[in-house]
């Protein structure tokens, strides 16, 4: 049994931009008489938070590079949320901390390299003490993973499973997230290392598959417009739930697809990526690239209530065939604040089944955290079903 706790959650990196957003989100949204507190390194810029927020949040003096401090942390906290990335960079003395004391574990990260080696260094230590480390806790992957598990749920039981997401957005990155993507470009060789390093230690599913399809850039026949793969975590995220889940089916197959609208526009997306992954390379270069969207900054207010992203799903099983959306506001921030806050709001409170080590959103939360986003405006709906 976990030990009692000073605080219900404790929200690192609260002097961000996107830390910020969650802290805002808490304190108008989080239970009255829940306990909670922020951390970071800055005591003044704390203070100055918590004192904006309405409400009582109490402040901790926590540094990721100093190894006590963070282990009083999560020993104090029934959940910790992190803000503070590139997580690969700054992410894993939390991680580890964590799973040591069996506190639960969430965060934002995008970065399939730190998702994987963290399942190898710590999934096992958080099973053997009852922490949940759930990563990608935001618009990656929330409604990607929650939308996917929606739309299997719409699919025969017991059959194979083929399913495709599409992706369209609008909205802007911060310094932070721009950070965190130039540095998993300049590191995808160490990406693919550690991604067989998981694969290898991972249980091997007995009677059943489920897997990633890569796709091609093109018009797809099923949606009819172009699309381009998106080279992000996200379908990692969905083939983990459905390898964890036996709901998907014998055979679960997930291909997942940025929507371009045009030929032209498939071939402009491509060019830029392609060069935004050569410059990544170049130390002088991404650092440059970083500094164009200087850390703490982001999308103004105006800007973010603007924004708005669509998941659209598209699924085929046992001779049914449905298509299924997940609809929010601005995906960066607004939304991403209310996803990370509502995935520790329900670790912290809910009556969920029992899970340990490394989980995702669908397999430790699933509908009950789909419920809590519903309530916070990201809908799921049943577009059609043949």
């Amino acid at each position: 049994m976990k030990s009692p706790r000073s605080f219900d959650l404790v929200l690192l990196g609260a002097t961000g931009f996107t830390g910020r957003l969650v802290a805002q989100y808490l304190a108008t949204n989080a239970p009255r008489d829940a306990k909670i507190a922020i951390a970071g390194r800055n005591q003044e810029k704390l203070s100055a938070i918590a004192e904006s927020l309405g409400r009582p949040f109490e402040t901790l003096l926590v540094d990721v590079t100093k190894t006590e401090s963070v282990r009083k942390m999560a020993e104090s906290a029934k959940v910790v949320i992190t803000t503070v990335g590139p997580y690969v960079l700054y992410g894993e003395p939390v991680v580890a901390a964590c799973a040591a004391a069996g506190t639960d574990y969430v965060d934002l990260t995008g970065e399939p390299e730190f998702v994987d080696s963290m399942y190898v260094r710590y999934h096992e230590l958080a099973q053997s003490t009852g922490a949940r480390l759930i990563h990608a806790c935001g618009f990656d992957s929330i409604p990607h993973d929650l939308g996917a598990q929606f739309a299997v749920e719409q699919l025969p039981v017991g059959e194979p499973m083929a399913l495709k997401g599409f992706v369209t957005m609008d909205g802007t990155c911060s310094g932070g997230t721009a950070a965190s993507a130039l540095e998993a470009m300049h590191r995808m060789a160490k990406a693919k290392k550690a991604r067989t390093e998981r694969l290898a230690l991972e249980p091997k599913l007995s009677g059943r598959t489920a897997e990633i399809v890569q796709g091609r850039p093109g018009k797809d026949a099923d949606l009819g417009q172009w699309v381009i793969p998106m080279p992000t975590v996200d379908p990692q995220i969905v083939v983990a739930s459905a390898r964890a889940l036996e709901r998907y089916g014998p055979a679960f197959t997930y291909g997942h697809f940025l929507v371009t609208k045009t030929g032209f526009g498939t071939v402009g997306t491509l060019g830029a990526l392609g060069a935004l992954a050569g410059l990544a390379q170049i130390g002088p270069a991404r650092r440059w690239l970083s500094n164009r969207v200087p850390p703490g900054t982001g999308p103004s207010e105006e800007k973010r209530a603007k924004s708005w992203f669509s998941v659209r799903f598209i699924g085929e099983a046992g001779g049914k065939r449905i298509e299924t959306e997940v609809r929010g506001g601005d995906p960066g921030y607004n939304a991403t604040a209310a996803m990370l806050s509502e995935s520790a709001l329900c670790l912290a409170f809910d009556d969920l089944p029992p899970t340990a080590g490394q989980q995702t959103t669908a397999s430790a939360m699933g509908a009950m955290l789909r419920g809590r986003l519903q309530a916070a405006g990201i809908t799921f709906s049943v577009i059609s079903a043949t």
